[in-house]
């Protein structure tokens, strides 16, 4: 098994660590059936308040 000759530079460590950041995909957004205001999935829209056909976090009347 390889055993490191020389110990890794914390700068090193992090460069490699950070390159994985890029990999990610970019976040997902649909529209909500009540609204139509962008939404991020199994979340209950902010603009409404409404998550899966149903009212789940009461909004405030204007």
């Amino acid at each position: 098994m390889g055993v490191p000759k020389k110990r890794t530079s914390k700068m090193r460590r992090d460069r490699r660590r950070a390159a994985n950041n890029n990999l990610r995909s970019a976040v997902q957004v649909s529209k909500c059936p009540n609204c139509k205001e962008p939404v991020m999935p199994h979340r209950a829209c902010s603009a409404c308040g409404h998550y899966k056909g149903r009212e789940v976090v009461p909004q405030a009347q204007a």
